[in-house]
């Protein structure tokens, strides 16, 4: 049997029931059947019989329940005097009666039997294994060894007829059978092979049985937990639980099972014992069966599987008959006629039992189970804590100390932790005294010494805290305490009194409490608190950057408000963890107003989490921002802060302004010189690039020029020199600096507004074969763009390489082949439309002469102006366009063709300018300049007769 994770106890006191004389013979003789109810004791015999016994085991009554067959099953429905009896005959079906016990007949004073029925099972009978009843008898299941379940409804009590039905089938034998009763009613079934669950009541009903889990149980190793409403299921390696959804919690208890019980939050179990191994059958040949049988005893089990352990267990000789429970006691009915009663000891004796052994948490969890009080309680924690603390683990015996705080001694625990010097222990319980008001004078004492051998000295100053006048010279007693060491007396003291610079003197010299101090002088007056902060500004910048950086912005901005309650330092500060309660441990801070010396209200009435500041900053004259700079020495991140909080300002004054900008200025380039990081380097060159952007700047010319100049920060050079239109000198001091990647950059970006740097670029590409190797492809592109926009002519650009024996004519081989290609397009092009000029102008001259010398014939059949068919009277334009007369404006000699005279104005004008713009050389000088093609434009000129060939071209 694998009991490794089963703690066993001995909880029930065993005793043998001595049977009466006249009840001994009914036990000794064969029981078949047995059932409890209504205070007594129900015993079905093979001959039909019932006997009815009290609770001292008397027969109070029998009868004969049946003449032929033997009592099987026997059923009392809980809350009435109703008992249901089964007689099996294999020789016939089965009889179920129900009886009504407070019902006898006058005559024979047998019961009354209020109904009878015959259970039927097909063709061929079979013994019932199984049988299950609602508590109103309106349906009653019996399951059969032929693997069959009857269910039989109607009115029994009444005896009004009752319907039979096989519900279910199968090829196992019924081993269990349990009725669920809620919103619908479950039948659990359970074969050797198979659990399942049948609905035979309410929405499903009809349905066939759903299989739960494939896997079986012995007959009699089924129960129902009246507590929890699941099924219990015992086998061999385990105990399972099941509900209508399935599987629940399992235990593991490795051991053969022959039957099951429920007896309050037990699980009572019968073992037999497991079947003989082949040496004992071996032995059995030589004649030693009786010592097999005796070591091959029963075990009965009472088991606890919430909280995992064995309340009861034992070895029995003779096997078991029957369990049933009744009078408040488990009885065990062995098959030689024996009775006995287990009894479950009081709950103080189990936990007497559990103390011997030390397992108080056994007994926690036991109480905690069965609900006993906090009171009864305590006392298991008091217990525990004493077993704890005799093994030497105090901080857990003092944890069930504190838990049985309200009905402990405290003089008890006390001593114990005062005899082995644990302060902690001892300060943690006196601490959870005063919580619950348990504690007394002597308890507050003892308290404030173990703070005081713990150097807590803010309790043992409680002098220097008494209300009421001073009793002792102020200087003195805080210079007394600032020798001594205690800084933080010292600095109550100075604070309660209104020596507010005092107070920080002690917090920033003495206790170093950088944290605090900032806190104290953003708690003054402006007029103390700014030569605080300027007496003490780069100590607190160097400890506490952020809040002093903060305090300077609020001060300089006019925005500073005097804070009214002490704001914990950040957790970035080393000294911040205690800084809180430092501070508060001076008075803790009721006096720290400002420096007025008046006692403000208690701090129980503050609220510790937020800033209650004023609506308003209060009037003060705010420095000059010059004046701080000196401060922020050694610290640029928190000047740059500063001073960009500074600049955001309205309405700052012009010289302040200038300084704010210049300063920043230079602490942007300053901060990016020191970055090795390239990325971070050009963000705050970036930044600096970006202050000095736009028109109306601040900071003057020279400055930024002359701090971009320190700073190599050729940027912030090129930016003024753009605002100042000086596109050409920032060009020069690229070319001039050999930057040839910096030309590349100012001619993209330069280039399409000042063409001219194209041709420079030109020059100083070709100035040095290092500049034209580091310029790469940037040559092509430059003459493709002077060759575009025809800044400089092919013999220009030829001129301009030859200069030095650097560009190859490789380089510039497909920059005059492209030209060369593109004259000769022309010139073709050119050639084709004065050929085509001079056949359209001899066209135009023989249509002219034959106009004048020949007839004309008008063909035309209908008005170019309506459409209609012509007719007289009509006028015919040499055009070879007719009008009906009617059509026309008017008729005379100087009428014009009203298709044709849109064109023939366009004609004149053009000529009409011609003729005007024939003594405009200027313009012509200006187009000639700006032309990419100049001979085509000249050629243009005189086919337009803007120039005469006599005129000269200069």
């Amino acid at each position: 049997m694998a009991l490794t994770s089963w703690k066993t106890f001995n909880f029930f006191e065993v005793s043998e029931v001595k049977l009466p004389e006249e009840s001994s013979s009914v036990f000794v003789n064969e029981v078949s059947s047995v059932c409890t109810g209504t205070s007594n004791l129900f015993v079905g015999t093979p001959d039909g019989t019932v006997h009815i016994l009290s609770p001292a085991f008397r027969v109070m009554r029998s009868f004969r329940a049946y003449d032929a067959g033997n009592i099987t099953h026997m059923k009392q429905i809980e809350g009435t005097s109703l008992l249901v009896t089964i007689a099996e005959d294999l020789s016939s079906e089965p009889v179920l009666k129900v009886w009504a016990l407070d019902k006898l007949d006058k005559k024979t004073g047998v019961p009354r039997c209020l109904s009878t029925v015959s259970v039927q099972n097909g063709k061929r009978q079979f013994p019932i294994s199984a049988f299950a009843a609602l508590d109103d008898l309106s349906q009653l299941a019996v399951g059969f060894a032929n693997g069959s379940v009857t269910i039989i409804r109607g009115d029994l009590i009444n005896d009004r007829g009752a319907r039979q039905r096989i519900v279910f089938e199968s090829e196992e034998p019924i081993t269990g059978l349990e009725v669920q009763r809620g919103a619908i009613t479950l039948l659990y079934i359970a074969t050797t092979s198979r659990i399942l669950t049948l609905i035979i009541a309410g929405r499903g009903q009809g349905q066939p049985a759903r299989v739960l889990e494939d896997a079986g149980c012995g007959v009699g190793c089924m129960a129902l937990d009246r507590e929890t409403g699941d099924i219990v299921i015992a086998r061999e390696d385990a105990i399972y639980t099941y509900g209508p959804r399935g599987r629940g919690p399992s235990y593991a208890f490795d051991s053969p099972k022959s039957s099951i019980n429920m007896f309050r939050d037990y699980v009572a179990l019968v073992c037999p014992p497991k079947a003989p191994s082949s040496k004992s059958d071996s032995l059995q040949r030589f004649g030693v069966s009786q010592v097999e049988d005796i070591f091959n005893t029963s075990t009965f089990t009472l088991l606890d599987t919430d909280l995992k352990f064995i309340a009861h267990s034992e070895s029995l000789i003779s096997r078991v008959k029957s369990v049933f429970m009744e009078w408040g006691d488990l009885f065990l009915l062995t098959v030689d006629g024996k009775i006995y009663r287990y009894h479950e000891k009081t709950l103080q004796q189990k936990l007497e039992i559990l103390y011997q052994r030390n397992l108080y948490i056994l007994a926690i969890n036991l109480a905690q189970k069965v609900g006993v009080d906090t009171l009864q309680q305590n006392v298991i924690f008091r217990k525990y804590g004493d077993y704890l603390y005799q093994k030497g683990d105090y901080d857990t015996a003092m944890q069930q100390y504190l838990r049985a705080i309200d009905n402990t001694e405290p003089s008890q625990v006390i001593r114990k932790f005062l005899d082995t010097q644990r302060l902690h222990n001892l300060i943690e319980y006196l601490e959870e005294l005063h919580d619950h008001e348990r504690a007394t004078a002597d308890h507050t004492t003892l308290l404030l010494n173990c703070y005081a051998k713990l150097k807590d000295t803010s309790k043992l100053d409680s002098f220097i805290k008494a209300p009421g006048e001073l009793k002792f010279d102020l200087e003195t007693a805080i210079a007394m305490c600032r020798q001594g060491g205690y800084f933080e007396q010292a600095a109550y003291l100075a604070t309660k009194h209104g020596e507010n610079d005092m107070v920080v003197d002690i917090l920033i010299e003495d206790s170093q409490k950088y944290a605090e101090a900032v806190e104290y002088i953003w708690r003054l007056d402006p007029e103390e608190a700014y030569p605080n902060l300027m007496k003490y500004a780069r100590v607190l910048l160097g400890h506490c950057p952020k809040p002093t950086t903060q305090l300077f912005i609020d001060y300089y901005t006019g925005q500073y408000r005097p804070k009214k309650e002490i704001q914990p330092p950040t957790p970035s500060q080393p000294q911040s963890a205690s800084a809180v309660q430092n501070l508060a441990a001076l008075l803790p801070l009721p006096y720290m107003n400002v420096g007025t010396g008046t006692k403000a209200q208690p701090i129980e009435a503050q609220v510790a989490t937020q800033d209650r500041t004023l609506e308003s900053p209060p009037p003060y004259e705010i420095p000059k921002p010059r004046t701080a700079f000196s401060s922020f020495v050694d610290h640029p991140q928190e000047f740059i802060t500063f001073l960009e909080a500074l600049i955001k300002q309205e309405n700052l004054k012009e010289e302040d302004k200038v300084d704010l900008y210049t300063t920043l200025f230079e602490m942007y380039l300053d901060t990016a010189n020191r970055q090795r990081d390239s990325v971070e380097k050009q963000g705050w060159e970036n930044k600096a690039k970006k202050l000095i952007e736009g028109k109306d700047i601040p900071i003057s010319t020279s400055n930024v020029l002359l701090l971009s100049d320190l700073s190599n920060f050729r940027e912030g050079s090129t930016l003024v020199r753009e605002q100042e239109g000086l596109i050409s000198d920032i060009f020069r001091s690229y070319t001039a600096a050999k930057d040839t990647q910096g030309v590349i950059r100012a001619l993209k970006k330069y280039g399409p507004e000042k063409p001219q740097l194209y041709v420079d670029a030109l020059t100083y590409f070709a100035s040095s074969p290092k500049i034209l190797d580091e310029a790469g492809d940037e040559l092509d592109a430059v003459l493709k763009k002077i060759d575009q926009d025809g800044l400089m002519s092919p013999l220009q650009v030829i001129q301009t390489l030859s200069n030095n024996a650097v560009v190859t004519m490789g380089m510039v081989k497909k920059y005059l082949s492209d030209n060369i290609e593109r004259e000769r397009k022309e010139i073709s092009t050119n050639r084709r439309l004065i050929s085509s000029y001079a056949s359209e102008t001899e066209a135009k001259k023989r249509e002219i002469e034959e106009l004048g010398s020949k007839p004309v014939v008008f063909q035309s059949r209908r008005c170019m102006s309506c459409g209609g068919t012509l007719d007289l009277p009509t006028v015919h334009f040499l055009c070879k366009h007719s009008f009906h007369q009617r059509c026309l404006d008017r008729v005379d000699e100087d009428a014009e063709c009203p298709v044709c005279k849109p064109q023939n104005a366009t004609i004149k004008a053009i000529r009409k300018r011609q003729l005007e713009s024939a003594d405009q050389h200027d313009l012509f000088m200006i187009e000639l300049q700006r032309s990419k093609d100049r001979f085509g434009l000249i050629s243009e000129f005189f086919g337009r007769g803007v120039m005469r060939p006599q005129q000269s071209m200069e």
